[in-house]
């Protein structure tokens, strides 16, 4: 597996560089062809360490990511959830093989599937404010939501603003 290690603000040895390839070697038998899994070690304040780990998987992304007070233990966190995750996805191709061919490795080209495409089943209507990107933290914050979805007085376009899973917020604004 080709392997790409971005660093920020964590300085990352050859030890810990050798036991990352060790440990993502396992993953070698999901792939058919040369797999790639992009690295990102980083420092989370002054005593916590995260690593994420984004693996290609036949034109879709599987990634995982956790915090702990050393990178040593982030690695034997973040394998087991990433091996789960390319199982799923590997028996998910499985079951849209046909039944008589033979087992594929994830990143394998498949006949694609006649799929039930998912229906609509809750339209819901809301009035938009046109408020500043505080204003929207404030009211995700109010109605304890996971998002929310207003007109960015800043720039007049519909943006969103979501928690993240470190405490902090995101903001998404379209290009358009």
């Amino acid at each position: 597996m080709r392997i790409e290690l971005i660093s920020k603000g964590y300085n990352e040895g050859n030890r810990l560089v050798s036991v990352i390839e060790k440990k993502l070697s396992r993953f070698d038998k999901y792939f058919s062809k040369e797999g790639a899994a992009k690295i990102k070690l980083s420092t989370v304040g002054k005593d916590k360490f995260t690593m994420e780990i984004t693996i290609s998987v036949g034109g879709a992304l599987v990634r995982s990511e956790v915090t702990s007070d050393n990178m040593y233990d982030n690695i034997d966190l973040i394998i087991p959830k990433l091996e789960r995750q390319l199982s799923k996805y590997r028996d998910r191709m499985l079951s849209k093989q046909p039944k008589k061919a033979l087992p594929l490795k994830l990143d394998e080209e498949i006949a694609p599937a006649k799929e039930k495409p998912g229906k609509v089943v809750k339209v819901k209507n809301f009035d938009i404010s046109i408020i500043t990107v505080d204003e929207a933290v404030a009211e995700l914050e109010l109605l304890d939501h996971d998002f929310y979805v207003f007109v960015n007085a800043e720039n007049n376009k519909v943006s969103v603003v979501y928690k993240r899973h470190d405490g902090d917020y995101g903001l998404l604004t379209p290009e358009y």
